[in-house]
């Protein structure tokens, strides 16, 4: 058996996070989830419908890899990503770096992985493997999914070669920290500012506040956008809560980045930010519940109320982006570390 040391197996909400978490533990930098999410500029929104799909999809971060991508910047890591078509070069891509003592990420379909708890497909999961034997890998998963898990080397090798929306050619990937990496409490205002300029302009309807006030108008035509309701709007709901979001369609995460943000920088941008991110959180959550209630019920009404509730978000968090937007405009003095703060 093969097992990299001092890995801190600590499995949190998001499979992206958690896995940056472990491998960044593994190189001396210790940060909370949210901070990872929000120094990542994690959070977005994408309203994606297609003939091919068989119900609407709300997302509430950018695209898988994106974080991490994100974050390697900020901190100035480096980031080594390897992809291929040969499931046997693939292989050699996790265990030369585990032999050698350091832990990898991988981006592959959870719906293969032996203890994963709902059969989906999702091509966009990422995990941390950090040891493997002669029949089985060892890997880091949301706290959701147990932490740390093992799954066959067989189930590993389907689930990094499938194929379909979101998927990589079995991408791995390593993060490096330099010998004096920047602080991270510097990266916070950019990381910010990126994140707030991308919700604000998106390129298309689908996606940032005008992708939040297009799903207040269109799920409202959900009952009827569906055969199976009574499976397919629960479903939606529990997406938004539960799939690894860290609740509130990632809302939750950055709330609880911006808190810290506020604790750290003496800001009332930040502030207006962080009150207005508490607020939606709570109205998410309202949404998710309104959107199963419809499913179990039949009852059109709490669309309705689903899609009033997601107008205001669209209109709340435009607000709360605008004002994040503007810490990049605050004189120096006036962003200033809080005693305690670095």
């Amino acid at each position: 058996m093969t097992t990299v040391m001092g890995i801190d197996a600590r499995g949190t909400q998001h499979c992206e996070t958690t896995a940056l978490g472990v491998l960044l533990r593994h190189q001396g930098i210790d940060l909370s989830e949210p901070m990872l999410f929000g120094l990542g500029s994690g959070l977005s929104f994408i309203y994606w419908d297609g003939k091919n799909m068989g119900f609407p999809f709300l997302g509430g971060r950018v695209k898988p890899f994106e974080l991490t991508r994100n974050l390697a910047t900020a901190l100035g890591l480096e980031l080594l990503t390897r992809e291929t078509a040969s499931p046997r070069k693939a292989w050699d891509d996790v265990a030369t770096p585990i032999d050698a003592g350091r832990p990898v990420g991988l981006q592959l379909d959870s719906y293969y992985l032996d203890y994963f708890g709902s059969r989906v497909h999702f091509g966009g999961h990422i995990v941390a493997m950090y040891g493997y034997d002669d029949r089985n890998a060892h890997l880091v998963d949301t706290e959701q999914q147990g932490g740390a898990v093992s799954t066959s080397l067989t189930s590993l090798a389907r689930a990094r070669a499938a194929r379909g929306p979101m998927t990589a050619k079995h991408r791995s990937f390593t993060l490096t920290a330099p010998r004096n990496p920047p602080s991270p409490h510097g990266r916070i205002v950019p990381a910010i500012t990126a994140c707030a300029d991308a919700f604000l302009d998106p390129p298309i309807a689908n996606l940032g506040h005008r992708g939040i006030e297009k799903a207040g108008k269109l799920v409202r035509t959900w009952l009827q956008r569906t055969d199976n309701p009574r499976r397919d709007l629960p479903q939606a709901a529990l997406l938004m809560e539960k799939a690894g979001t860290g609740g509130a369609l990632f809302r939750n995460l950055y709330r609880d980045f911006l808190a810290e943000c506020t604790d750290l920088i003496d800001s009332s941008h930040l502030r207006t930010g962080h009150a207005l991110y508490t607020e939606a959180a709570t109205l998410w959550a309202e949404v998710a519940a309104l959107v199963g209630k419809a499913g179990e019920s039949g009852d059109a009404q709490c669309l309705d109320q689903a899609g009033s509730v997601l107008g205001d978000l669209s209109r709340m968090e435009r607000e709360a982006m605008q004002a994040l937007s503007r810490l990049g405009n605050e004189a120096p003095s006036t962003i200033r570390p809080r005693a305690g703060g670095s």
